[in-house]
Order: structure tokens, then C-alpha cells, then sequence
């Protein structure tokens, strides 16, 4: 499966939209496009999903170091892998879209917003271009896709801008029917506001997908996981409370294990498994559902019986005693864990995460490491004689310095980690 990598010049450049729409161009021409995401993000991927039906590969060295990025990437399926960057090409601490480029070694498509200029539009990409060089990166600037770009002499301006080395792919026109809807942590999913496909369809008219499909190329291949077998069921929460899952942490599961799913939102009974897996979402937008399910309660005790329950930022919300909305109103989640939690204004944390287990869990032994990023509005608000099964190496945590909530045999967490962590084979273990 050959890749390119669609990267920004800055953040809020209409990424994602140009993804969709290279995405749809290709289907259009006959080629069976995989979509994947640089970083640790859950919503943009919703929507690349949401298109084309395959699930979407988050691409980050961070968390999953580069082996682990490379057999991601490999567990993906067609024939063109779309990349959709983060943030600008050259933007991010300890992990960028182009250091993904670097380990995949793809080339780089540059998305431009050039609804307000034509030959500025070839400089910008000439300067991306030579920053690699200047820097010492192993960067392949090879094309631009002109975002918010009319037709007529405004394509050919920008066309006719671009130095040699650049190949012009085309433009997403500027329409309204091409925007989707945000809220607190970003985008909405793609299950609830996808782009009509229609309007991706036409936007894909003016993109060259065979040039597209040309200037891919093949990452290097990548040396397989751990194949061991567990005889351990692992339950998964999945539904829009729930619902910010890594396709290659279900994948691994599965792998090793055997993966049941419930929905804690239709009140459905935990199955009867070896650990319980609780993921991020949007348990904010519906707690008083939540406050009413069966399925909480029945958590807790569960829980108090010591199964194993794994809980990341959402399901470290649901587990706490209570949790009280952007709107002020409080309400009963399963009470396991000695915290109340509180939606603010703006948002708590965002980083990319690294903790070290300071005690014996089910996700981690003590001494050992995890990687993981953390993005929430909420803050936690903890019991005195809480205990915590990690201290912060990076990123904030629930009190700064500690994350991992722990009672019984539950941990809950701000820290939403990778397959490649090593949190999910201790959980099949326990």
C-alpha cells in the first residue's frame, strides 16, 4: 500500500476537508484509498471513516514508537494511504507530521489556503520545501493542493506560481456545504456531522488523483507484534459516550484475546469477561443517561468485586462519583473511584503523556512506563486518601503530578494510551 502524507502549513488551514476530498477523488478514479491520521487524534479520523468506510490509522511515533508506527500504517488496507497531518507540517514537540513522514518515509503534499493569494501560494510551498534541507530533516516536499481556491486564473496563477520541483494536485473550492461543525475538543464525530458526500464528491473533481496516486510510494515494512495467544475476553464500551477507540488497541485485543462490546448508554449488561475497558468520548453530553443506566451500577459493583476495570479520560469520568456538566448540573456516575468531576470553560490538558507506574496495576507493574496524550475540558476533584498508580514523567494528569485513580482493581485515567503502550497485553494478562 502505497502513502502520501496531506500536511498543513499551520493549524485550522481546512485539512481534514482536503483529506475527505482527496479521499472521495480517488474513490472516484477507481483507487481503493486508505485514510490515516498523524498524531493522537480520535475525531478527524471519525470522518475519514465515516467516508470511506474503512477505519482510520492514527500514525504517531510517540506512542507507538517507530516499529509500532510502521506495523500501524501496515494494518491498514487498499491501494493509496492518505495521511491527514496535524497542525503545520514542522509544528509539535515530540511528535509532528513530519517526523510521521520521516518514519514512513512518504512524500509530502502541501495544503495551502489560497483564498487570498496565487504566487504567495508558490513561495509558501518553496519555503516548506527548503526548511527540510535547511534543518537537516529527510522531508519530501513533492506537490500543493490549493485549499479554498476558485477556478479560472486563480488555479492557473497558482499552478503557473509553483516552481519545477512542486506538482500542482489541484483545489477544494470554498463552499459552505464543505464545513463541519466544533465543540469543545474539536470537530464533531463523524457519525453525527459528516460532510455530504455529494459536495466531497464535486470537491474531488478538481483534485488529480492519479497524480495523487503517482507520487505515493511504499513505507518500509515493519517487524511483526508479540502473535501470543491469551484466553482472556476483554469488554469494550462502545457507543457516543464511549467512543474514542483506537482501531489498533481493538485489533491487538483481538489478537491476543477476545474482544465483547456493550453500550452503557442502552443500559446494556457488562459481559462476562476477564477486565472491563472503559474508553474516552463524551460522557459530558450524556450524563443524565448515564446517571439512569443499569450498566453504571452494575460496574460498580463489579468493580467492588474486584474485576479489573480500565478507565481513560471518559471512563475515568464515568467511574468517578459524580459528574457535573458545562450547564451545572450534577449527576451520579458508578462511584468507584474517589472523585468528582467537573466540565470547565476551556480546556485542562493537552499533551502528549508519559507516566511511570508507581504501583502494581492491571495495566501496568510498578517501575514501568506508559505513553499516552491527554486533551479534556473536565478537572477532577479528588479524596484526600485517593491513591494514584502513576507519576507524571509528562503532561499534567489528574493533580499534576500523578495520574491513574485506583481502587480495587480499577484504574482511571486522563491518559488515553496506544496499543503499542504495553497497557492493553497487562490488561490481557491479569
Amino acid at each position: 500500500m502505497k502513502g502520501v502524507v496531506l500536511a498543513g502549513t499551520a493549524s485550522n488551514v481546512g485539512k481534514t476537508v482536503a483529506t475527505l476530498a482527496t479521499l472521495s477523488a480517488l474513490e472516484q478514479a477507481g483507487y481503493d484509498p486508505q485514510p490515516a491520521k498523524a498524531g493522537p487524534d480520535f475525531i478527524d479520523p471519525s470522518h475519514h471513516e465515516a467516508l470511506v468506510g474503512n477505519p482510520s490509522r492514527s500514525l504517531d511515533p510517540w506512542l507507538a514508537g517507530e516499529e509500532g508506527t510502521r506495523r500501524t500504517y501496515w494494518r491498514g488496507e487498499g491501494d493509496v494511504c492518505v495521511v491527514e497531518g496535524m497542525m503545520g507540517l514542522y509544528d509539535g514537540t515530540k511528535a509532528s507530521t513530519a517526523r510521521v513522514a520521516e518514519v514512513l518515509d512518504l512524500p509530502v503534499v502541501l495544503v495551502v489556503d489560497a483564498k487570498a493569494g496565487m504566487e504567495s501560494v508558490g513561495a509558501t510551498a518553496l519555503g516548506f520545501q527548503q526548511y527540510a534541507e535547511r534543518i537537516g530533516r529527510d522531508i519530501d516536499v513533492v506537490g500543493v493542493l490549493a485549499q479554498r481556491a476558485h477556478g479560472g486564473r486563480h488555479a492557473e496563477g497558482i499552478r503557473d506560481a509553483l516552481p519545477g520541483e512542486l506538482r500542482y494536485l489541484g483545489r477544494i473550492p470554498p463552499t459552505p456545504d464543505l464545513d463541519i461543525p466544533d465543540r469543545h475538543l474539536g470537530l464533531q464525530m463523524g457519525s453525527e456531522a459528516a460532510i455530504d458526500e455529494a459536495a466531497l464528491a464535486e470537491a474531488g473533481e478538481t483534485i488529480d488523483a492519479d497524480g495523487v496516486a503517482e507520487i505515493a510510494r511504499d513505507p518500509p515494512s515493519a517487524s511483526p507484534a508479540d502473535p501470543s495467544r491469551t484466553d482472556a475476553t476483554v469488554a469494550v464500551a462502545r457507543d457516543a459516550a464511549f467512543c474514542f477507540v483506537y482501531p489498533s488497541t481493538v485489533e491487538r485485543v483481538r489478537e491476543r484475546g477476545t474482544v465483547a462490546t456493550f453500550s452503557p448508554l442502552a443500559g446494556d449488561p457488562v459481559p462476562e469477561a476477564d477486565a472491563v475497558y472503559l474508553p474516552g468520548g463524551y460522557p459530558e453530553l450524556h450524563a443524565a443517561d448515564l446517571a439512569e443506566s443499569s450498566t453504571l451500577d452494575e460496574l460498580g459493583t463489579l468493580a467492588a468485586d474486584g474485576l479489573p476495570v480500565y478507565g481513560e479520560c471518559g471512563g475515568l469520568m464515568a467511574l468517578s462519583e459524580t459528574l457535573t456538566t458545562a450547564d451545572g448540573d450534577t449527576y451520579e456516575m458508578a462511584g468507584v473511584l474517589p472523585a468528582d468531576v467537573e466540565m470547565c470553560d476551556r480546556y485542562q490538558a493537552l499533551d502528549h503523556v508519559e507516566l511511570e507506574a508507581s504501583l502494581d496495576t492491571p495495566v501496568a507493574t510498578a517501575g514501568t512506563r506508559r505513553r499516552g496524550h491527554e486533551f479534556h475540558y473536565s478537572s477532577a476533584t479528588v479524596d484526600a486518601d485517593a491513591r494514584f498508580a502513576f507519576e507524571v514523567v509528562r503532561g499534567d494528569g489528574i493533580d499534576g503530578d500523578h495520574d491513574g485513580l485506583t481502587e480495587y482493581q480499577t484504574v482511571g485515567t486522563y491518559c488515553h494510551a496506544h496499543a503499542a503502550s504495553g497497557a492493553f497485553d497487562q490488561l490481557l494478562s491479569v
